[in-house]
């Protein structure tokens, strides 16, 4: 397999022992802990296993300290709708690190978007040639087993692409004659999309709407990921009857209001996929420390303390920005930033150690950001660690406060995301846009929406996503990136390097030099690095 040495040459068969010590109780698979290949491919129970280590290889991206636990984040840091204000995360936020294929710490991060989303690929590769060539196995469980795999074979490449532009396709897996084989240009975009909509084709035709399974893919998981790939290559056509067929004849419906999204396990009637975790199961119990990204450090503030309905402990290191919360303060019946979606004031809850004049339950009001960008004060800095407005959407409600860590399902995919995609695609074939735009906003009472272009779609797209691993691709695909960041990137008062740092070439990711050197001499390097 040709793509393997984009991997890594000289390791054949990448990723076994990682099924076999991954698979997760919770999606109904047995561990097994001493397997081969031979049986992995060459039998049904095997690919069954492989295909449970496909979920355990995309959960990666978010657990096991990961690059500092925000490989799935990093992305939502370079964004016109973020403040990175300290740590590792926020020199790849503000466009100080990520920016070359050979800068300082870049590579490593980089590298493993790049390698993470391919050892994805030659796994589902290896899974889909195991079952078209095994004889003894059930025709509706083997269309079931490829299906899971083409959907994460698409989704993967559709991500690749989306970051690193100048990829390679392949099908075939890796094996012992083609791991040393040469990469000497990349694909042609037709011909990855060609193979992004057959596979998520099949996934479409041989999956069901729903699952006992919570977490498994579905019908509406593999519709939902063709309408995103439409609107990148504007087959609006496209765009709008996936999202329509979702919409009209998919399980699926809208939470009654904001605070419902996301609570608890996230398995309601808005979700269309998420990442699942579970506690004290094999492959379902690794921490993360997402929420900690996003929740200020509150209880440094005199009279305040750990709680966690507060969001538990946090670090402040990635933060929603002016822009953000005016889109949303825009409406004030808009509940988005009632503590559903966003948290914009804290209350003195620590009553042994109130600071004068204060009572228990006040509004804490101690801090407030200088006007002066070129000035900042001690002030400054201590509202934007301690009591800024932060995102919710990634507490875990029964975690230990005291604890950095936590346990909880993320949210992938959900039908409000749907709905706009379906606006979007409705405003450029003509159709009834603001119904399903204002179906949206209706829901967090915001008043109905009159008039639908672009920058309404992505207005209504930030108050609704923010965070979930959406928005830069948005921007991307809708060519306004570079305006974005230059104009909102950070905050008026505080850390908008962004502004600064951003070039053009940065709609890309660099291929790390690391990579480049695994291919043939002639494959490009994306323009600009």
């Amino acid at each position: 397999m040709k793509i393997y040495n984009i991997i890594k040459k000289g390791i054949i068969l990448l990723g076994i022992l990682i099924f076999t010590f991954s698979c997760d109780d919770y999606l109904e698979e047995e561990a097994i802990t001493d397997i081969s290949a031979d049986f992995v491919y060459n039998s049904a129970e095997g690919l069954e296993t492989g295909v449970v280590g496909l979920y355990n290889f995309n959960r990666q991206l978010y657990e096991n300290g990961r690059h500092e636990w925000f490989s799935s984040i990093m992305l939502a840091s370079r964004t016109d709708l973020a403040i990175p204000r300290a740590g590792v995360l926020s020199l790849f936020g503000k466009y100080h690190w990520g920016i070359s294929q050979n800068g300082y710490q870049a590579t490593p991060l980089m590298s493993f978007y790049w390698q993470h989303y391919y050892k994805i690929v030659d796994r589902a590769n290896a899974i889909i040639k195991g079952a078209e060539e095994l004889s003894d196995i059930d025709e509706v469980q083997r269309a079931k087993i490829i299906a899971q795999a083409k959907f994460y074979r698409a989704q993967s490449y559709f991500t690749l692409y989306r970051m690193f532009n100048n990829i390679y396709v392949t099908e075939e897996p890796s094996d012992p004659q083609n791991a040393f084989d040469v990469i000497n240009d990349k694909t042609p975009v037709d011909q990855i999309f060609t193979l992004i909509n057959s596979d998520l084709s099949y996934a479409i035709e041989h999956l069901e709407w729903s699952t006992p399974d919570f977490g498994r893919i579905t019908q509406g998981a593999a519709r939902h990921v063709k309408a995103k790939v439409a609107l990148w290559e504007k087959d609006w056509d496209e765009a709008k009857f996936q999202s329509e067929e979702i919409i009209n004849e998919g399980p699926y419906s809208l939470m009654p209001n904001t605070g419902d999204v996301f609570l608890g396990d996230l398995n309601n009637n808005e979700t269309i996929l998420a990442i699942q975790y579970a506690d004290g199961l094999p492959g379902g119990s690794s921490v993360s420390m997402i929420n900690f990204n996003f929740i200020p450090r509150y209880e440094r503030a005199p009279g305040m303390k750990l709680a966690q309905d507060l969001g538990g402990k946090g670090g402040g290191f990635l933060l929603p920005n002016n822009y953000l919360l005016n889109l949303i303060a825009e409406d004030e019946n808009d509940t988005r930033d009632d503590d559903t979606y966003f948290r914009l004031k804290y209350y003195y809850n620590d009553g042994d150690n109130l600071p004068d004049d204060v009572n228990l339950g006040d509004e804490v009001m101690v801090y407030a950001p200088t006007t002066d960008p070129d000035n900042p004060s001690a002030t400054n800095n201590q509202y934007y660690e301690r009591i800024h407005p932060t995102c919710l959407k990634f507490i875990q409600e029964d975690n230990d406060p005291e604890l950095q860590v936590q346990i909880s399902n993320i949210m992938v995919y959900r039908l409000a995301e749907t709905y706009l995609i379906a606006a979007e695609a409705n405003m450029m074939t003509g159709g009834d846009a603001l119904m399903y735009l204002n179906a949206v906003r209706t829901r967090a009472g915001a008043a109905e929406a009159t008039i639908v272009d672009q920058q309404a779609i992505l207005d209504e797209r930030a108050r609704e996503l923010a965070f979930e691993g959406q928005r830069w691709f948005t921007l991307k695909r809708m060519g306004v990136l570079e305006f974005q960041i230059v104009n909102y990137h950070g905050d008026d008062y505080y850390k908008a390097d962004g502004r600064t740092k951003f070039l053009p070439q940065y709609v890309n990711f660099p291929i790390p030099q690391s990579q480049l050197d695994l291919m043939g001499p002639s494959f490009p390097q994306n323009d600009g690095f």
